[in-house]
C-alpha cells in the first residue's frame, strides 16, 4: 500500500466513521443542541420487534446458544460500549445501578411467555448516558470559557479507552472531559497556523484565533450534544438490538429499513434519489454539500452547493417541515421510487429569508466510484502487464430500495479481463486490497475466470452440514500468470477468492501478513412477516435481523475464519502490526477450525517457484528506498501502538509535527527527483473496454493515483447476497472498520508485486519448467 504520510494515521483509520449513500448521499456532522425532553418511550411495535429479533437469533445463529445469562452480560456490555466506546461518560455507579440488567437481560428480552420484550433497560440506560453527555458538553462550555489553555506541562491524553475503566465518578469523568477538551483546542491551535523558517516551524496564531478556536469547539460540542442525545425510539431500538445482535458475533447486525435500503443500495452500485450528498449543519439544517453529475438535482440547474433544503413534499402531498428532523428522516422522505416526483422547498445560499419551492423527479444513480475497474501498464521493452481493481463483489440486491439496472462483478472482471487479453497483457494482478466482500455467489463465479470447473468454497452449517460451492464452467476466462494482492482489510468474499486460488496454485497471494479473517455466513431476515403483514410504507418497515448462520471453509479443509488468508508472499506494510485490525480484534468473533477437505486438481503453478520468487523479492525490498520508509512507518507505528498516548504539551507536539513534516518533505524531494521509468500506463474502465485500441496514456503525476483502490464514502457494511428471495444468505463485514483509501503517491506493495509478476513471466518461460498439474 502507498506509505502514509504518519503512520499514526493507521491507528486513526481504524476508528473513523464514515458517511454513506442512502438515496442521497449523507454524512452527519454536528447540528442544533434539543435537551433530552420527555422520557423516551418504546414504539408500539417495538416489544414484538425485538422479541422476535431475540428469538430468530437463538433459532438461527451458527453458535445455536439460547439467549442465556451469559450472553445477557455480553449483550449488556455491547450496548454500553456501542453509547460510550471511549468509556468516558457512564460512571461506575450508574453501572452498579444497571448490574440487575446486566444478568437479566435475557428474561426480559424473550418476554417470560409473553412474546414481547421489556424494553425498559434500553430507553433508562440511553437517558443516563444522555444526561452524562449533557454534563460533559455543560462542563466543556464553561472550560472554553474560562480556562487560558496552556500547554506547557508534561501531560498526556489516552488516546485509545476502549479497554479502559470507566470513570470512578463526576470528577473523574470531568478530568477525561478536561483532558479531552484540551487536546481538542490543541490540535485546533496547531492547525491554525504553522510556519517553517530556516527548517524550523513555530506557531503563530493571527489575532483573534484563541477566540474563534473556542467558536469552533462550542460549535462542535453543540453539534455532538445534538447528534448524541436527540435520538427518538426507534433509534434506540435499533442500537439495543444491534448490541443483542452482536452479543452472538461480530457480524451478525439489526438493520432498521433504511438501513437495510442502504445495504441494497451498495450491492447494486446504485441509488434511487436526486443526486446529492446532504449534511445536516449546526444549526439544524439540511444542506446541499455536493451534487452528483447528471443527477436530477444537477440537471435542474435549480440547486446550488449550500442550498439548504428546508421541507420535503411528496407528489399531491402537502409540505413535511425538515428543519432539525434527523438527516436519515430527510433521506428517507427524498428517497423514492425511480421516475416519481420530490418537491423540495430550497432556502437559497444567497438568501437564507428567501424560499423555493423545487419539484425533481427522482432516477436511478449509478456509483461507478466501486466498479471493478483495470489498468495496463507497459514497460518500455513493450512488454504489458494488467491490473484489476476490484472495491467489492457486487450483485443485485432488492430490500426495499427499488430495482437497480443489475451489476454484476463477474461480469463486469471478464470484460475487463477480454480487454487485458486484446492488448495482450503478459501478466494479470487481481488488486483485492481494502476489498471488504460482497456476493459469495460473484466470489464463486469470479473465481471461475480463473481455473476449470470445480470446488471453490465449502459452508458448514450449525447440524455439521457441509455445502460445496462449485464452478461448473469447464472454460476459463484467463489462464495465464496471476497474482493477488490482499491486505489486512480484504475481508470475507475476497478471502475466499484468493484461497480458492491460492489452494489450486493458481495464483501467487501477496500482501500483508493475512487477511481480515471474516469466515462466516449470514442470513437477512425481514421482521414484515412476524410483526404484521408486509406493505409498501416504509414507516411500517420493522427492519431486518441479520445472522451467522454458517462457517466458510477453503477447499483445503481450513477455516478462513479468525485467521484470514496467509499470503504466499508477505510484504512489509504497517498494517501487519496493528493490533486493532482483523477479526482477532473484533469482540465475540468465532474461533477458527478446520474440516475434511474435498477433491480438486491443483495446478501447481506457484509451490516450485516460490523460493526464487521470495529470495528475489527480499533482495529488492533490502535495497528499495519507498521500503525502507515503510520500515521507519513501522517503527514509528509500533511506538505509537505501544504508547498510546499523545502530548499536551505545545513544544513537543510541535516538534513532532516538525519531524513529520520534514521527513515527508524530504521523501518527496528523493521522489521527485527519480527519473521517469518510461513505462505507460493506461486506464481501463467499463465504458471504454469495449473500445478498439487504448485510451490515451496517464500523465506520470496520475499513474500511482489510478492504481489505487478508491471507493465512495460508505459505512463499511458490504454484505454478500447468496439468493434472490427474502431469505437472502449473507457475509459481510460491517463490524470491520473502514481503511482510509491509498491516494496518490507511491504504492510501493504494488510496485514490488508488478516486479513480482515479470519475475513469475520469465520463470514459467524457462524451458524445463515443472509441469503445471499435479
Amino acid at each position: 500500500m502507498r506509505q502514509l504520510k504518519n503512520p499514526l494515521l493507521v491507528f486513526a483509520v481504524l476508528i473513523a466513521c464514515f458517511s454513506f449513500w442512502v438515496g442521497c448521499q449523507t454524512s452527519q456532522p454536528p447540528a442544533v443542541i434539543q435537551p433530552v425532553g420527555a422520557t423516551l418511550q418504546p414504539s408500539p411495535n417495538a416489544p414484538r420487534i425485538a422479541f422476535v429479533a431475540s428469538r430468530l437469533l437463538e433459532e438461527f445463529h451458527y453458535s445455536q446458544h439460547p439467549l442465556d445469562t451469559e450472553l445477557s452480560k455480553k449483550f449488556f456490555d455491547e450496548y454500553v460500549d456501542s453509547l460510550d466506546p471511549r468509556h468516558e461518560h457512564f460512571l461506575q455507579s450508574d453501572l452498579e445501578e444497571f448490574s440487575t440488567y446486566r444478568t437479566n437481560l435475557d428474561k426480559l428480552t424473550t418476554g417470560n411467555g409473553q412474546n414481547l420484550a421489556n424494553l425498559k433497560p434500553a430507553f433508562v440506560i440511553y437517558e443516563r448516558y444522555a444526561e452524562r453527555f449533557q454534563q460533559h458538553v455543560a462542563y466543556a462550555n464553561e472550560l472554553l470559557a474560562q480556562d487560558k489553555f496552556k500547554f506547557n506541562s508534561d501531560e498526556k491524553i489516552l488516546l485509545d479507552r476502549r479497554k479502559e475503566p470507566f470513570p470512578k465518578n463526576l470528577e473523574e469523568a470531568k478530568s477525561l472531559w478536561r483532558q479531552r477538551l484540551r487536546y481538542e483546542y490543541l490540535m485546533e491551535k496547531l492547525a491554525k497556523e504553522i510556519s517553517e523558517t530556516n527548517g524550523l516551524f513555530t506557531v503563530k496564531l493571527p489575532a483573534g484565533s484563541a477566540t474563534n478556536i473556542t467558536a469552533t469547539l462550542a460549535k462542535r460540542y453543540r453539534g455532538q450534544l445534538h447528534n448524541g442525545t436527540n435520538w427518538d425510539s426507534d433509534k434506540v431500538l435499533a442500537a439495543y438490538l444491534n448490541s443483542l445482535a452482536h452479543a452472538y458475533d461480530p457480524h451478525s447486525d439489526y438493520f432498521s429499513a433504511p438501513k437495510a435500503q442502504d445495504f441494497s443500495m451498495q450491492m447494486n452500485l446504485s441509488l434511487f434519489g436526486i443526486g446529492a450528498k446532504l449534511q445536516s449543519d449546526e444549526d439544524g439544517y439540511c444542506t446541499i454539500k455536493e451534487l452528483v453529475p447528471g443527477g436530477p438535482a444537477k440537471k435542474s440547474k435549480l440547486i446550488k452547493l449550500e442550498d439548504r433544503i428546508v421541507a420535503v413534499a411528496q407528489a399531491g402531498k402537502p409540505p413535511v417541515d425538515v428543519v432539525d428532523m434527523d438527516l436519515e428522516k430527510i433521506v428517507q422522505l427524498i428517497r423514492g421510487p425511480k421516475n416519481t416526483e420530490v418537491r423540495l422547498t430550497i432556502s437559497p445560499a444567497e438568501d437564507r429569508t428567501l424560499r423555493r419551492e423545487i419539484k425533481l423527479v427522482r432516477d436511478e444513480i449509478k456509483l461507478e466510484d466501486s466498479e471493478a475497474k483495470a489498468k495496463i501498464i507497459e514497460q518500455p521493452n513493450g512488454q504489458r502487464l494488467g491490473i484489476i481493481s476490484l472495491p467489492s463483489f457486487y450483485a443485485p440486491v432488492d430490500l426495499g430500495s427499488g430495482r437497480a439496472t443489475p451489476k454484476y462483478t463477474s461480469q463486469d472482471t471478464a470484460k475487463l479481463l477480454k480487454k487485458l487479453k486484446q492488448e495482450n497483457v503478459s501478466g494479470v494482478i487481481l488488486d483485492l486490497r481494502y476489498n471488504p466482500g460482497g456476493s459469495l455467489e460473484e466470489a464463486v463465479k469470479f473465481t471461475g475466470l480463473f481455473i476449470k470447473d470445480g470446488p471453490v468454497v465449502l459452508a458448514r452449517n450449525p447440524d455439521g452440514q457441509v455445502m460445496v460451492d462449485s464452478d461448473p464452467d469447464p472454460t476459463q476466462q484467463y489462464d495465464g500468470p496471476l497474482v493477488v494482492l490482499v491486505n489486512r482489510f480484504s475481508a470475507s468474499a475476497s478471502e475466499i477468492a484468493a484461497a480458492a486460488l491460492q489452494d489450486y496454485g493458481r495464483a501467487i497471494v501477496i500482501g500483508d501478513i493475512s487477511t481480515h479473517g471474516k469466515g462466516t455466513v449470514q442470513n437477512l431476515n425481514p421482521l414484515k412477516p412476524f410483526v404484521w403483514p408486509a406493505n409498501n410504507n416504509a414507516s411500517n418497515d420493522p427492519g431486518t435481523i441479520k445472522i451467522t448462520i454458517r462457517k466458510f471453509y477453503r477447499v483445503s479443509g481450513a477455516s478462513t475464519q479468525f485467521k484470514g488468508v496467509v499470503p504466499d508472499l508477505i510484504l512489509p506494510d504497517t498494517l501487519n502490526h496493528s493490533t486493532y485490525a482483523g477479526e482477532s480484534a473484533l469482540d465475540n468473533a468465532l474461533p477458527w477450525d478446520t474440516i475434511q477437505p474435498v477433491n480438486y486438481d491443483k495446478y501447481g503453478l506457484v509451490e516450485p517457484y516460490l523460493a526464487q520468487l521470495k529470495a528475489r523479492s527480499d533482495a529488492r525490498i533490502a535495497t528499495n528506498v519507498d521500503y525502507s520508509y515503510v520500515k521507519q512507518d513501522i517503527d514509528q507505528y509500533l511506538k505509537f501502538q505501544m504508547e498510546k498516548t499523545a502530548p499536551l504539551n505545545e513544544n513537543a507536539s510541535i516538534k513532532e509535527r516538525e519531524r513529520v513534516a520534514l521527513q515527508n518533505k524530504a521523501r518527496d524531494k528523493e521522489r521527485n527527483a527519480r527519473p521517469d521509468d518510461g513505462a505507460k500506463h493506461y486506464e481501463i474502465t467499463l465504458q471504454n473496454a469495449g473500445l478498439s485500441g487504448l485510451p490515451a496514456p496517464l500523465p506520470e503525476s496520475k499513474k500511482a493515483e489510478s492504481a489505487t483502490v478508491k471507493t465512495p464514502g460508505t459505512n463499511s457494511v458490504t454484505n454478500v447476497d447468496l439468493n434472490t428471495d427474502t431469505n437472502i444468505i449473507s457475509a459481510d463485514t460491517s463490524s470491520k472498520p473502514e481503511a482510509t483509501k491509498p491516494g496518490p503517491g507511491s504504492d510501493p506493495m504494488l510496485d514490488e508485486s508488478l516486479q513480482i509478476l515479470t519475475d513469475y513471466i520469465t520463470l514459467l518461460n524457462q524451458p524445463n519448467k515443472v509441469a503445471v498439474k499435479q
